[in-house]
């Protein structure tokens, strides 16, 4: 209980730390950065402790984590001290616009991006409490899940708690292998090094450390999906607000206050959708465990003690719905007696191990499938789990820099960025981070930083050639400013990636992409649904469905160029795969991948769908489209979010079809 609340009050008090930081650096947020401050605090924190460290500065010890946090709160100081003179500057110039009754300025989005923070504060507090309260909530609950299962073993974790007591015990960066003697660790180690930077400061052993870790991360996550959902949704009840102000006289000034507080009071509770959909929600396999359980959906062939009811079938009574659907272990008999509660020896794990892949001679392979359920619940503190906070960290970055929150000129090396020098330096020191958490997780979140940058450039010029130069140009000198902010991680870092690798084989099913993600599909699907109702001008059709087509063509047409180089290249290995395929040509190979790439077509029809929505949506965005109100056009409060929101969906679809044609080949892989 101690070791709970010591972690509570020193995660706490980071963030309370870093938000005047936070507060300057995401000026278009309406929870100015709020909901975030405690994972970029962690993230600032421990960057400045491992550079120094890495650099021989700093020791790892207490005095250095000291060190290294008297230099955060001297940052977010001097945030401090430009945000106060930047809101007395603001004050001190003449203004022609009149005024705000108080009564309208109460509402937090009518202030300006220099409001002092205090007054941000006083203004929000329903807004803190509430983010407050969901964090205490979350971190104590997933404590006491972990407290009710506290072993750490299996899996992963031995090999993860080897990483943590390394580095605890590592006089210096990079840290000791627990392993092989003389050597460091290679691996994306930063959120191991988070979580032996807390455990010494709150003087806990590593054990303790692991799952109260765990239990930190999904809180985290919670107040970062809370405070991200909150941000779209409040820009969107903000231009209702200020709308209202626009047309209606000054003397209407109350019936505009309580509109808004209204507005912003559903905005606090839909968010919690937020945390509820990231980590509460999983795939439908749980729900078919139990379906399976109490004999639903088995023919009447099967056990004779099934009830009427128990005995719903589809189609005829040949048709057995379990078999048809063919995920291991619900392709067989439930066990007797049956209920509503499913009893097999860990059916929970089957859940992360939906998809089921044959090749062409029918061989089976297990393919791993986990959400961030799963990998709560099974306890692993794997990269994946350790980089999800600041993940959406970098979402909200995206969203700030979309609603102009970084609006200003930066040149680097000849090249002219429209961002300012500190929101170019903080993406950096973000998308570094997770590549050091988890390595991969870099490409997403740049493509979605450049395409949110984009998007804002799109907005203020329209559309021209010169929007394919922006993306690169910021694209191009962010990723090498990010890598070398990191470097010593890079100069001791061996990856077990082999390259890029061909899927000509495994397509997925239908079934399948529906159980793994039909919890979040059918909402995507009605979103996209609620935005066509809402358009008075069609969407472009003809530019959404010939360009999904087109990618989904150059995929397939780059996935079989990548299996006839391979070919090239290697032969006597291509005739033995082919061999094994029960393929005698490549040619009779070619045809039987495609067909069956066919006749699993429901789930690229189903990302096709989402491709081509999010992009003929997407296409026929303009300067116009974009902006709601031209007399407010540079006020976050007057852009629509349902652009970033389609971006987001874009990239998520292609993130899902990219391994439907390509993967990365590692010591896991075949």
């Amino acid at each position: 209980m101690l070791s709970f609340f010591s972690w509570y009050l020193a995660v706490s008090f980071i963030g309370l730390l870093t938000f005047p930081l936070a507060y300057r650096l995401f000026p278009a947020l309406a929870d100015r950065g709020y909901s975030l401050s405690r994972a970029l605090g962690l993230l600032l924190w421990g960057y400045i402790f491992w550079l120094l460290a890495s650099l021989g500065v700093l020791p790892n010890n207490l005095s250095g984590l000291i060190l290294a946090l008297l230099i955060l709160a001297g940052l977010s100081a001097w945030a401090f001290w430009r945000t106060s003179r930047d809101q007395q500057t603001a004050d001190d110039q003449p203004s022609l616009a009149p005024r705000p009754s108080p009564l309208v300025t109460r509402h937090s989005s009518l202030l300006t991006p220099h409001s002092s923070l205090v007054t941000w504060l006083k203004s929000n507090l329903r807004l803190i409490f509430t983010t407050e309260f969901l964090f205490l909530l979350a971190f104590a609950f997933w404590a006491a899940v972990r407290a009710a299962n506290p072993e750490i073993s299996g899996a992963e974790k031995p090999m993860e708690l080897a990483f943590i007591n390394a580095i605890l015990r590592s006089p210096t960066f990079p840290p000791s292998d627990p392993w092989l003697s003389g050597y460091a660790i290679s691996y994306y180690y930063f959120g191991y090094v988070m979580t032996a930077m807390l455990a010494k400061l709150t003087g806990v052993l590593g054990s303790v450390a692991f799952n109260l870790m765990l239990a930190l991360l999904f809180a985290l996550s919670a107040i970062g999906a809370y405070g991200l959902l909150y941000n779209l949704l409040a820009e969107r009840s903000t231009y209702h607000v200020s709308r209202i102000t626009y047309h209606v006289s000054r003397s209407t000034s109350l019936v505009t206050r309580h509109s808004s507080l209204i507005t912003d009071h559903g905005s606090l509770i839909t968010a919690f959708l937020g945390p509820l959909f990231l980590l509460l929600v999983s795939n439908l396999e749980g729900f078919l465990e139990v379906l399976h359980q109490r004999g639903i959906f088995w023919p009447s062939a099967q056990p004779s003690d099934l009830r009427p009811f128990d005995k719903l079938r589809a189609g005829s009574s040949t048709f057995n719905f379990w078999t048809w659907l063919d995920i291991k272990d619900l392709s067989l008999l439930p066990a007797q007696p049956l209920g509503w509660i499913p009893d097999r020896y860990l059916w929970w794990w089957r859940a992360s191990r939906v998809l089921q892949d044959y090749d062409l001679a029918g061989v089976w392979h297990e393919i791993i499938d986990e959400f961030p359920f799963f990998s709560y619940l099974l306890g692993d503190l794997h990269p994946h789990v350790l980089a999800m906070p600041f993940g959406l960290l970098a979402i909200a970055a995206a969203l700030n820099l979309f609603l102009g929150g970084w609006r200003g000129e930066t040149s680097l090396f000849g090249l002219r960025l429209f961002i300012n020098r500190s929101g170019f330096f903080v993406t950096a020191i973000i998308l570094g981070g997770l590549a050091f958490l988890n390595t991969w997780d870099i490409l997403a979140y740049t493509a979605l930083i450049m395409g949110a940058y984009v998007l804002a450039r799109l907005r203020e010029r329209g559309w021209s050639w010169e929007r394919l130069e922006d993306f690169f140009a910021l694209g191009l000198p962010l990723g090498v400013l990010a890598l070398l902010l990191y470097l010593p991680f890079y100069v001791s870092f061996s990856s077990q990636a082999g390259g890029i690798l061909p899927n000509l084989i495994y397509p997925t099913r239908g079934a399948h992409l529906w159980v793994m993600f039909g919890a979040l599909l059918v909402p995507i699907f009605a979103l996209l649904f609620y935005f066509w109702r809402g358009e008075r001008r069609p969407a472009n059709w003809l530019w959404g469905i010939g360009l999904a087509l087109g990618l989904v063509f150059f995929l397939w047409l780059f996935s079989w160029a990548m299996g006839w180089f391979a070919e090239l290249r290697l032969p006597e290995f291509a005739a033995s795969f082919l061999q094994s395929q029960g393929a005698t040509t490549a040619r009779t190979f070619f045809a039987s991948a495609n067909l069956k790439r066919l006749s699993y077509a429901g789930g690229l029809l189903t990302l096709l769908a989402l491709l081509a929505l999010a992009i003929a949506f997407l296409v026929k965005t303009n300067a116009k489209r974009l902006a709601t109100d031209e007399a407010n056009f540079h006020q976050p409060s007057a852009i629509s979010h349902q652009p970033f929101v389609l971006l987001l969906i874009l990239l998520a679809s292609l993130l899902v079809l990219a391994p439907e044609f390509v993967y990365l080949r590692d010591q896991f892989g075949w």
